[in-house]
């Protein structure tokens, strides 16, 4: 591309961009298109000729764009909601630019010298101890499949010589998480070689968090069995509810046992920034490893997880293989390629730093405050409504609730109501909201996480809610 072209299009692009991030309500917050609609308006062949990118980004407005779930709007309240703020924006702008490649300290020095100052500002803001080293993946789910293979490799059976198939010397591993932890602990078990049936789902008490005396039964069951036990997963803000593991006490039972501690911080790990919170986190400074997320509640563009373990010398030993051609001269460098399973790197540093100085740690206490704040208003607005119940604690920003008038007590039939309200509400393309299940009831899930969500915001989608339950006709359910 001719450079002033790029130029005029950049320009262009960017006006776009602001006007977006300025009235991102202009949109409906969820895609309203059906299965197969955008597949259907785009040609079934490449293009054998180049294309005017003024065209290109025509059919960007025209065709892709009515195809987008907006995350950036601040009534995107399904999942953790998340926010690409503007500095993150501008961080990932030059990265792409650079088009670096982070695998090796020579393959761009400031890129491997960024990551290790940026994680070690993120690690002292959310309140680690300073034996943790950590490293920039692409989410949490490769995050724990690393530290889970750090954690096998620990074992020092050579498993990553001789891997696991046919090894008479090696009982079956064995993984713990509680029944809430996340489902990419069970993916991880699969890549790993321990399989879903080596995954051992520890029930949770009434407000969703790990029994650690079941915890504790089912390593001694599993010993008994002559079963392999060798890593636990706790976790600091559970994907249904936010709920926190009892790391503290977890934490004593790993180092009786002699297993792996890793903590899944994803969404949680952020809560160490509010001094009033940092309590929730209290044990994760004895984890063997521990994931938090950028991306889910610090402004940060998709993807940036930060993984940081008190073991760096295990994790390299699990992964690193060094070809000639990867070899190099330097001493006394990292070479992040070593950290995990992936050899070409982003660039991700760059963002995480620009948020961090754009907002300042003082700024961004205040944001994650106010959203727990919202938080706490959107409970007293349900707590009010007789016909409503919450279904369990409000840790943070998200609020599990659902639809229970006093004269139905089938819990089927709540379910489709539920069921029903969700979608309603959903459709109207104001408002996007997820569930979850708890204790098998189906709940309505409500996550506050965008820099741009306001209290009037809160307040128009509870009133959406409450209309579409009292639209329901129950004689039909």
């Amino acid at each position: 591309m001719d450079i002033e072209e790029f130029r005029k299009s950049g320009e262009k692009i960017l006006s776009w961009m602001v006007n977006y991030l300025e009235n991102p309500e202009k949109y409906p917050v969820l895609s309203r298109i059906k299965p197969g609609e955008i597949k259907k308006k785009l040609p079934a062949s490449p293009p054998l000729s180049a294309e005017k990118l003024e065209d290109i980004f025509k059919d960007f407005e025209n065709i892709i764009l009515p195809g987008i779930t907006h995350w950036n709007h601040p009534n995107f309240f399904a999942y953790f909601a998340t926010t690409g703020s503007a500095p993150g924006i501008l961080g990932e702008m030059l990265s792409a630019t650079l088009n670096v490649n982070a695998m090796l300290w020579r393959t761009s020095p400031s890129a491997t010298e960024l990551e290790e100052v940026v994680l070690d500002w993120l690690r002292q803001m959310i309140g680690l101890p300073d034996i943790f080293k950590g490293v920039i993946t692409d989410t949490a789910s490769v995050s724990s499949l690393v530290a889970l293979t750090a954690a096998r490799e620990n074992l020092n059976k050579k498993i990553r010589e001789d891997g696991l198939a046919g090894r008479a010397d090696v009982a079956p591993l064995k993984l713990y998480c509680s029944e809430q932890a996340h489902s990419s602990i069970e993916k991880a078990a699969i890549v790993l070689g321990i399989g879903q049936n080596g995954v051992r789902k520890i029930k949770t008490d009434n407000n969703f968090r790990m029994d650690v005396n079941a915890l504790i039964s089912s390593i001694e069951n599993d010993r008994k069995n002559n079963n392999l036990p060798f890593a636990v997963v706790a976790t600091a803000g559970t994907t249904s509810t936010t709920s926190f593991d009892p790391v503290e006490e977890i934490a004593e039972v790993c180092s009786k046992e002699g297993l792996w501690l890793h903590v899944d911080a994803a969404y949680g790990g952020m809560a160490g920034i509010i001094p009033e919170k940092r309590s929730l986190l209290k044990g994760c400074e004895y984890a063997d490893s521990f994931v938090t997320n950028p991306h889910k509640w610090l402004f940060t563009p998709l993807d940036c997880s930060a993984l940081y373990t008190r073991h760096p010398e295990i994790l390299r030993r699990a992964f690193s293989i060094v070809p000639e051609y990867l070899s190099t001269a330097e001493e006394n460098v990292t070479n992040y390629m070593d950290w995990g399973i992936q050899l070409g790197r982003r660039f991700r540093a760059l963002k995480l730093w620009f948020i961090i100085r754009a907002f300042g740690v003082e700024e961004i206490r205040k944001i994650l405050r106010q959203q727990c704040e919202h938080a706490e208003k959107l409970v007293s607005l349900i707590s009010k409504e007789k016909d409503f119940e919450i279904m369990a604690p409000t840790v943070l920003g998200v609020i599990c609730f659902r639809y229970h008038p006093e004269r139905i007590s089938d819990e089927n039939k709540l379910s489709k109501i539920n069921k029903t309200i969700l979608e309603n509400v959903n459709s109207t393309g104001k408002v996007f909201l997820s569930h979850t299940k708890l204790n098998e009831k189906y709940t309505i899930r409500f996550a506050i996480g965008n820099i741009s969500t306001k209290e009037e915001h809160i307040m128009e989608a509870w009133k959406i809610i409450v209309q579409k339950a009292k639209e329901i006709d129950w004689a039909t359910m």
